[in-house]
């Protein structure tokens, strides 16, 4: 971007960019409070409205947080990291670790919100199970909260009539989690299909998963097949993509 391109460039961009800029040196750390709106004002001769746009461009982009009554904050929160092809291996769920463990490490996982049951299946997922329209489905929905910041809502549909009266349709899928049940039940994974999306997210979605005001979420929609190409499973997931780094690592 040329000088001329940069003065064209409205005010509170300009502000944003030198703020951003300090945060990626080091001048500002994770953790530390930047200029509030009254510094802002000061230091580049701006009106409020000004210095609060620049100051949501930050928080907009999650490298920065607002703090009810304390001002903005350089965000602390490390972005995870989904590893797209290894965290499916069949090796990793059938050795009973969950899905989840190959992106998160040694942090702190809770899942909550969790709600088990049946329901008709709507046109979209009976086409991706290959079921009847209306066809009952078993569904499990859940929030998976990583650090105390919510990051994944998650819902699984499956047919009802494999999974039903089994531990998949309880809270509690146990070690290895869902695909492992299948395996258990003649129905092991061994494809699967991913669909990426991104959209701005509902009133709903922002509030459970507390998003900042402009940030979209990443829709992933992934089915799972067993070996003679049966799907066992839909999975919708909506991710806070300022939370997440996705992650494909395959030979050519």
């Amino acid at each position: 971007m040329t000088d001329q391109d940069s003065a064209r460039r409205p005010k509170y961009q300009r502000i944003a960019d030198e703020l951003r800029d300090a945060i990626r040196s080091g001048a500002f750390a994770p953790g530390d409070r930047l200029p509030g709106e009254n510094d802002l004002m000061a230091t580049y001769e701006v009106a409020r409205m000004t210095a609060r746009q620049a100051l949501s461009v930050l928080r907009t982009e999650g490298l920065a947080e607002a703090r009810k009554g304390a001002g903005v904050f350089v965000r602390v929160f490390r972005p995870l990291r989904r590893r797209g092809i290894p965290r499916l291996a069949g090796d990793h769920w059938g050795g009973g670790r969950s899905v989840w463990s190959a992106d998160v490490e040694d942090r702190d996982l809770v899942v909550d919100r969790i709600e088990v049951g049946e329901a008709e299946a709507g046109a979209r997922v009976a086409e991706a199970l290959d079921l009847p329209p209306g066809a009952p489905v078993c569904v499990r929905s859940r929030r998976f909260v990583l650090d105390d910041r919510p990051v994944l809502l998650s819902v699984s549909y499956l047919p009802a009539d494999l999974v039903r009266g089994t531990r998949i349709a309880e809270r509690d899928t146990g070690p290895g989690g869902t695909y492992a049940r299948l395996a258990e039940l003649g129905r092991r994974p061994v494809r699967f299909r991913e669909e990426i999306r991104c959209r701005m997210p509902t009133a709903e979605e922002s509030e459970r998963l507390a998003l900042e005001l402009g940030t979209p979420v990443v829709l992933i929609d992934r089915t799972a097949f067993t070996e003679t190409g049966t799907a066992v499973e839909l999975n919708e997931m909506t991710l806070d993509s300022s939370s997440y780094v996705l992650e494909y690592d395959f030979d050519a």
